[in-house]
């Protein structure tokens, strides 16, 4: 039940056996809870590093259990401050990885220069696509925004994909929320994660990226302009960032297969947290759905909704209410 905050089935057992029993030692928790000695001490250490288990005032050598009220208090701060630490640290490699790409965006087409190849047009794109595929020993990682891909798009991808799967390649994939929504994309994602492959989802996400066997990495020379074409890159410092850009997205998207969370009328999902800051930031309503991989229809819809459980009139409204819930 609490393993979303950090505890483990055994963990979990040993806290609520001191709970119940605060004077119960190493011994009689093992044949209440049905654990080895050695489960029930890795679960005391655990609780102790959460500090769900403090020093007893009574009894000295002894632990006493902090209330759940309080204690599971404190694991959500914990949780809030290390998510808080991690969407800095993605703003910081967003802003990184957009640096070192505009330093690239002036080779010339299809010319190699410093382990960076200018790709121009989709047949250069795609010939390159295929080379990389061909050549993977490990594993493929990708991010894929914009919600809904083209057919075409994933017609091009299939063979690649299912090639590489068969000679047991790791494949990881995030793509965007809204991609959830589109019949022909989901089925796609579907059949990856039938075929062996990892398929998470997040509503907001960085420019497209692909990294091979991370060593090599292809990004948009520019995400708004896809004609500008792509960059193909073999420098160790910018594949290594844009895989620490990867990896924080990846860990902060969530399985295909898992539901979003359901709006409340206390806290919105997700989703509808990153339209809120979108809109708050001074975005449009069609440059947010653009971000989001949504319709304006669905910005608007969205949008209409939160003022509805907000109660209120206007935007201005519904952001001074939402930023006094802690939203903002």
């Amino acid at each position: 039940m609490l393993q979303s905050l950090g505890l483990g089935p055994n963990v979990e057992a040993v806290y609520r056996g001191m709970l119940a029993d605060p004077s119960g030692g190493v011994a009689e928790l093992s044949a209440s809870l049905g654990l080895t000695e050695t489960q029930v001490r890795d679960g005391l250490d655990q609780l102790v590093d959460l500090d769900l288990l403090r020093p007893s005032r009574d009894s000295p050598g002894a632990l006493r259990a902090v209330s759940p009220d309080l204690g599971l208090e404190l694991l959500l701060r914990r949780q809030e401050e290390e998510l808080a630490r991690r969407q800095e640290e993605l703003s910081r490699s967003k802003a990184a990885a957009a640096r070192v790409v505009s330093e690239f965006a002036g080779l010339h087409p299809n010319t190699e220069v410093d382990g960076a190849e200018r790709l121009v047009g989709m047949d250069a794109i795609q010939s390159r696509l295929e080379k990389l595929a061909h050549e993977l020993t490990h594993e493929c990682a990708a991010i894929l925004p914009g919600g809904a891909l083209s057919e075409a798009s994933l017609d091009a991808s299939r063979p690649l994909d299912r090639r590489a799967l068969g000679r047991g390649i790791d494949i990881r994939s995030v793509y965007q929320d809204s991609a959830r929504n589109d019949p022909t994309t989901l089925a796609y994602a579907r059949w990856l994660t039938e075929e062996g492959g990892q398929v998470r989802t997040s509503p907001l996400l960085p420019p497209r990226l692909l990294i091979f066997d991370r060593r090599v990495a292809v990004v948009p020379i520019d995400p708004a302009n896809s004609r500008l074409g792509a960059l193909c890159t073999r420098a160790p410092g910018i594949v290594a960032s844009l895989q620490t850009l990867f990896d924080q997205t990846w860990d902060s998207a969530v399985p295909l297969g898992a539901d979003r969370p359901r709006p409340t009328d206390s806290k919105p999902t997700t989703g509808e947290l990153e339209l809120l800051k979108l809109l708050a930031s001074g975005l449009t309503d069609e440059a947010a759905g653009k971000r989001l991989g949504v319709s304006l229809r669905t910005v608007r819809r969205q949008m209409s909704a939160l003022m509805e459980r907000l109660h209120a009139s206007s935007r201005f409204e519904a952001g001074l209410k939402a930023a006094r819930q802690g939203w903002l």
